[in-house]
């Protein structure tokens, strides 16, 4: 595998980026989201799985 990257990568040049990543925008767009819903979620009245039904 090492012979294979060495081969693969011997004329490249290496390109440096400046400036926001939109993956990285995104990915944490996503997990702000997600720990928000979670919040919501265990705040909301407990539900049964199967039925549905809210359990006071």
């Amino acid at each position: 595998a090492g012979a294979l990257l060495d081969r693969l990568t011997h004329h490249v040049s290496i390109l440096a980026m400046n400036g926001d990543s939109y993956r990285l925008r995104q990915s944490a767009g996503r997990r702000r989201a997600t720990a928000a819903a979670e919040q919501n979620q265990a705040t909301a009245d407990e539900a049964d799985p199967e039925t549905g039904e809210i359990i006071a």
